[in-house]
C-alpha cells in the first residue's frame, strides 16, 4: 500500500541541515558531474554551476575536449577533466575521490559514449545521480539497471520514464509501474512533472514548490546539480531529492514576480537559489 506525503516547508526543515561555522571546502562534499558533447556543453555549465551554488565545497566536470575551454571560461570555480575524445565521452577516468557523481545532461548517446557509461557502471562505488542522456542508455540496455547501487537517483521526465517502465495508461497506472521499478531496483525516482514526485520503494512525496516558468530548457540540468550537490553534502539520497526538488521549484515562486513565466529561464534557477536557500534559514 503506497504511502503519500505531501513536501511542504515542515518535511524540508525536518531534513536541512544549516552549514557549521567552521567548515571549510573540503568537508563541504566533492561533486563530480559527467556531462556534455559538442554542442550540448551548456548542460554541463548548468550542472556544474548549480551544484556548487548548492552548496557543494569542490565540483570537478568531465567533459569530452570540446567542453575544456567553455567550462574554464563559463565557470571558474569549477575544475574540468577532459576525456581523450573531442566530441562527445569515450572513456572515463579521474583520479579524483567525489563523494556524489552524476552523468548524463547533454551526454549524447554515442556508441562510445554507451560503452564508457557501461564500464564506468561496473566499478563505479560512489553515490550517483542519472540523467537525460544516461536515463536513455539505461532505456535501452534494460541489463544494466542490475549494476546501479541501492538509492541510487533517476531523475527521467514524463518521455524518459515512459522508456524505462513502458507506456501507462493512467496516472495511478504510472505510480504503480515506477513503484515497482522503483522497489525491483532500490531506486529513487524523481518523476519530474507538474507536480515533481519523488518514489523510494511503497513512499511517494509529492513536491509543492514551483510553477510553470520551470517548463524551460535546461531546467533539469539544473535539478541533477542541486541534487548531486546535496549528495555530496552526505545528505542520504532520499532526503538530497526531496529538498533538491523543494529548492528548485521555491526559485521559480521567488522570481516569478521579478521575470513573470516567459522571462525566466534555466540560469535563473542558480540566480535565485541563495534566496531559496534563505527561506529555509529565516525561521
Amino acid at each position: 500500500m503506497k504511502q503519500s506525503i505531501s513536501i511542504n516547508k515542515n518535511e524540508i526543515l525536518k531534513r536541512y541541515k544549516t552549514i557549521d561555522s567552521q567548515t571549510h571546502k573540503g568537508i563541504q562534499g566533492h561533486a563530480l558531474i559527467i556531462a556534455g558533447s559538442y554542442g550540448k556543453m551548456g548542460a554541463a555549465v548548468l550542472a556544474s554551476k548549480s551544484c556548487l551554488k548548492s552548496g557543494c565545497g569542490l565540483v570537478t566536470v568531465f567533459v569530452s575536449q570540446c567542453g575544456y575551454q567553455i567550462l574554464q571560461i563559463s565557470n571558474p570555480e569549477v575544475m574540468t577533466l577532459t576525456d581523450e575524445s573531442e566530441k562527445y565521452i569515450s572513456n572515463i577516468t579521474f583520479n579524483i575521490k567525489p563523494q556524489a557523481i552524476a552523468i548524463g545532461p547533454g551526454l549524447g548517446q554515442e556508441t562510445e559514449t554507451q560503452k564508457a557509461f557501461h564500464n564506468f557502471l561496473m566499478t563505479n562505488t560512489v553515490p550517483l545521480v542519472i540523467d537525460a542522456d544516461a536515463l536513455n542508455i539505461l532505456s535501452s540496455n534494460k541489463e544494466w539497471l542490475q549494476l546501479l547501487k541501492p538509492k541510487t537517483i533517476l531523475t527521467p521526465h514524463p518521455k524518459e520514464l515512459e522508456r524505462l517502465i513502458g507506456k501507462w495508461t493512467s496516472d495511478e497506472d504510472k505510480f504503480d509501474k515506477t513503484i515497482a521499478f522503483s522497489k525491483q531496483y532500490n531506486l529513487v525516482i524523481v518523476m519530474k512533472g507538474a507536480p515533481t514526485h519523488i518514489i523510494d520503494g511503497e513512499t511517494v512525496y509529492k513536491n509543492t514548490t514551483g510553477n510553470a516558468a520551470l517548463a524551460t530548457a535546461g531546467s533539469g540540468d539544473v535539478l541533477t546539480g542541486i541534487i548531486t550537490s546535496l549528495v555530496a553534502q552526505s545528505y542520504e539520497p532520499i532526503n538530497a531529492a526531496i529538498l533538491g526538488v523543494y529548492l528548485h521549484g521555491i526559485t521559480a515562486d521567488i522570481a516569478l514576480p521579478e521575470t513573470g513565466y516567459q522571462s525566466f529561464i534555466a540560469s535563473d534557477i542558480i540566480k535565485y537559489l541563495g534566496k531559496a536557500f534563505l527561506s529555509l534559514e529565516n525561521q
